[in-house]
């Protein structure tokens, strides 16, 4: 692996958990384009953004998190880890299940769905005004 612009520690952390996923260094196919964005003249003239392929499983990253190319291949190869390790311990059906079900939450109520529910709100407060009394005195 070549020298990162990271401390060595962290380095060696890398290839630990690469070694531990069954990763090698020559199944990575690594490109270099330029990026988009912040960045102005550098981001322009310099290929900053790091894409990473991991040609067993065809599992694709691409990183333009800094304006440094290595530090965005530090990263790229931390994403490309965490993306192969929810694939080999199947983590990946729960998180889909979760991104569902927050696409969900956020849909548009049809509009029958919509009385319905204000129509309950308005019940539900008659309902707690009465408990407070009959005057409302808070208003």
């Amino acid at each position: 692996m070549v020298s990162l612009p990271v401390s060595l520690e962290k380095e060696q952390q890398l290839k630990q958990r690469m070694n531990a996923l069954g990763v090698r260094e020559a199944d990575l196919e690594e490109t270099f384009v330029r990026s988009a964005g912040h960045g102005g003249q550098n981001v322009n003239k310099t290929s900053t953004c790091v894409m990473l392929l991991h040609r067993p499983t065809r599992l694709q990253v691409k990183c333009q998190a800094t304006r440094q190319q290595g530090l965005n291949r530090f990263i790229a190869r931390r994403l490309l880890l965490d993306k192969i390790e929810q694939l080999q311990t199947g983590r990946i059906a729960a998180q889909q299940a979760a991104i569902e079900k927050i696409r969900r939450q956020k849909r548009k109520r049809s509009r029958r769905a919509k009385e319905r529910m204000l129509a309950n709100k308005s019940h539900h407060a008659k309902k707690k005004a009465e408990r407070r009394g009959g005057s409302d005195s808070w208003i």
